[in-house]
């Protein structure tokens, strides 16, 4: 059994900072390598960031590189995202994803949570 629950959007100023998580249940085999994607509307869904089990290999996509950090906490196994310097293109719902793969090509994993909102204004 596996659950993906997001929490921590909300409405920011461009330059402002959110910090998502994902809290997640199941089988550590099943749910990682874990991700976050995204999905503004009118466009397709888009990678993120990700993450390996024990933290060490971080994947991001272009776009957020230098501003966005993944990261987990070993003890309770929730997974985070750091958003920092937030611009209105950022404005998406983001989801957490579980079981993907991501050390060469982006390959979506088969849970997903619910999302979470994000909304950045100019």
């Amino acid at each position: 059994q596996v659950q993906l629950v997001e929490s921590g959007g909300g409405l920011v100023q461009a330059g402002g900072s959110l910090r998502l998580s994902c809290a997640a249940s199941g089988r550590a085999s099943s749910l990682y390598p874990m991700a976050w994607f995204r999905q503004a509307p009118g466009k397709e869904r888009e990678f993120v960031a990700a993450i390996t089990w024990n933290g060490r290999n971080t994947y991001y996509a272009d776009s957020v590189k230098g501003r966005f950090t993944i990261s987990k906490d070993n003890a309770r196994d929730p997974v985070y995202l750091q958003m920092n310097s937030l611009k209105p293109e950022d404005t998406a719902v983001y989801y957490c994803n579980a079981g993907g793969s991501y050390s060469s090509t982006i390959t979506v994993g088969k849970y997903w949570g619910q999302g979470t909102q994000v909304t950045v204004s100019s």
